[in-house]
């Protein structure tokens, strides 16, 4: 596996997993509600590309992207499907939406304008999402701006950009506490209905992310995004998560390149945090904090190898970690390390690495997928 890889570590990406968790998603939606499949930061980590050809093969014919070199990548690598821009695109790069036939959001008519003026010069007309800020406190109109309803209006009355849909973005839709997602909910359906009064045409709403999809069922409206959810990572602990059953997409492995006995007192990587109390075999990976191995994950890290989870020994590296493996049955050289995932006895999950860390599911598996290698598995 590394051999492909070109690396003794990789990322392993099972789309396998990914297949039945879109599955999950679409029966736990039902019928009538479109897919949007997130896939920005390359897929959270995944491979963007080849997660939404897995997308595309069980009927999703929109994806979501954060940033307009995303796009660009997706279209020169042959998808053709509607690419949603889900972060604001300034007006300088306006171009690149036309030319990629790109479908931008937008909260301003002097953004909505620059589009439209730049798509008249070469004959098209682009669609895209007004976004209203329903208490996420990202981007958007607020809905209680007076002049909102009027920006709108603008937007409505250009020649080259048309409305597609409205756009909004949950703060809390995994929290147990469902007060605040009702609350905006409720914005989000006030906004929508003084648009009608005011004479313009949503034909699309889009509200429900990850969180949202799993427990907010009256935020499903037309369309949805799933995106952490997609690659097997629930998007909070606060979810119910005998609900939907998915799968975890990502695993992380690497090969030992070396291993050496040292004697007590010897210490082990920077800062001398490990200092061995007794006979030691020591064994590294190349696998570090450049590869997204989160560096204050050190002192609780535990990898898998032959069936049994070792300790890191130390503190993680750029490019390097040891191990402890003096317990570890058989070792040797070449033997396969388990950073993230599972041997069907032992499991150290991306929720795992994050909790020792302080941070979230979704930071571990996009910082796990930019350097290292992908190998796809089905």
């Amino acid at each position: 596996m590394y051999i492909e890889a070109k690396r003794s570590a990789w990322a392993e990406i099972n789309l396998s997993n990914l297949d039945s968790n879109i599955k999950a998603i679409k029966n736990k939606i039902g019928a009538g509600k479109e897919i949007f499949g997130i896939i920005k930061a390359d897929g959270y980590g995944h491979g963007a590309y080849e997660t939404s050809q897995v997308l595309k093969a069980n009927g999703v014919k929109t994806f979501g992207v954060a940033t307009i070199q995303e796009a660009i990548d997706l279209r020169e690598k042959g998808v053709t499907e509607e690419i949603i821009l889900v972060s604001l695109s300034p007006d300088m790069y306006v171009n690149y939406i036309v030319q990629y036939d790109l479908t931008p959001v937008t909260c301003s008519y002097q953004n909505a304008l620059a589009i439209s003026e730049e798509a008249k010069k070469v004959g098209k007309t682009i669609r895209g999402f007004v976004v209203v800020d329903t208490g996420m406190g990202r981007i958007g109109l607020l809905p209680d701006d007076p002049e909102a309803i009027n920006e709108v209006k603008r937007m409505n009355n250009l020649s080259n950009f048309k409305i597609k849909g409205l756009f909004s973005h949950f703060a809390t839709a995994g929290d147990a506490d469902k007060s605040y997602a009702h609350e905006q909910e409720r914005r989000y359906s006030e906004f929508y209905e003084k648009l009608k009064e005011a004479g313009i045409n949503i034909e699309l709403c889009t509200l429900a992310n990850s969180g949202a999809i799993m427990q907010l069922p009256l935020s499903l409206h037309d369309a949805v995004r799933p995106g952490i959810m997609l690659f097997g990572c629930y998007p909070s602990d606060e979810v119910d998560k005998n609900d939907l059953s998915l799968k975890p997409v990502m695993s992380v492995k690497a090969t030992i390149v070396q291993l050496k006995k040292i004697q007590p007192g010897t210490s082990i990587g920077y800062g001398r945090r490990f200092i061995a109390k007794r006979e030691s075999l020591i064994g590294t990976i190349n696998v570090g904090y450049a590869d997204g191995y989160p560096r204050p994950y050190s002192a609780k890290a535990k990898v898998i190898i032959n069936g049994v989870f070792a300790p890191i020994a130390g503190t993680i590296c750029m490019d390097q970690c040891m191990i402890d493996v003096t317990d570890v049955p058989g070792v040797k050289q070449g033997d396969l390390v388990i950073l993230m995932g599972s041997d069907g006895k032992n499991t150290i999950l991306a929720d795992d690495i994050a909790k020792a860390t302080d941070t979230i599911n979704y930071e571990i598996v996009c910082a796990l997928g930019q350097r290292l290698p992908k190998v796809f598995v089905k």
